[in-house]
């Protein structure tokens, strides 16, 4: 199957958005794929803030992108936006760190105002950058994740459905097979 990078553009250690995207990526496991997590916040700060394209940690995270079939990119919405930590790291990928990948671009937010960030900011730059497909995104309320003590994460029903859903298509469009499909496989 595919390998895919599962980028998280959270600043923070106790992120939805990263605990979100960790939950899909066994999703992705359990359909094959091969899923490798990154997460913008462990890249140094000096790295992104002075754009060091020679910074180790920024010639691995673009290695990362160059072997990914597949890459799901998960931001927190800020005023209308993806994150400024997600920013620093695509400016600092090549042009067309994207080509020929398909891409899933997935958001979470406080309020249902900020639904179109994912079509009306991220999606231009992800474009930009040259993806063979981009599948359709999902935008999650912050309260539709709840994160135990314990570090469990529950997505509320209809959230998760719709989560499920557009894992599944970007799954199908790596060549992998939906979960309900390799169960019964």
């Amino acid at each position: 199957m595919a390998t895919v990078l599962s980028v998280s553009g959270s600043p923070s250690a106790t992120s939805r958005t990263a605990r979100l995207l960790r939950l899909l990526d066994d999703r992705l496991r359990a359909q094959g794929h091969e899923v490798v997590p990154l997460d913008v916040r462990t890249l140094p700060a000096e790295a992104l803030l002075h754009a060091d394209f020679a910074h180790p940690a920024i010639v691995e995270a673009t290695q990362l992108f160059e072997r990914a079939e597949g890459v799901v990119i998960g931001t927190p919405v800020y005023k209308a936006a993806y994150s400024g930590a997600l920013k620093a790291l695509l400016d600092l990928l090549p042009q067309y760190a994207l080509a020929g990948k398909t891409v899933l671009p997935l958001a979470t937010g406080g309020t249902t105002a900020h639904v179109l960030a994912i079509d009306y900011a991220l999606r231009p730059v992800l474009n930009s950058m040259g993806p063979a497909h981009i599948t359709p995104g999902w935008f999650t309320l912050d309260k539709d994740i709840t994160a135990a003590d314990d570090g469990t994460l529950t997505v509320a029903p209809a959230s998760a459905e719709a989560l499920a859903q557009v894992t599944d298509q970007f799954s199908l469009a790596l060549g992998g097979r939906p979960a309900l499909l390799a169960a019964a496989g």
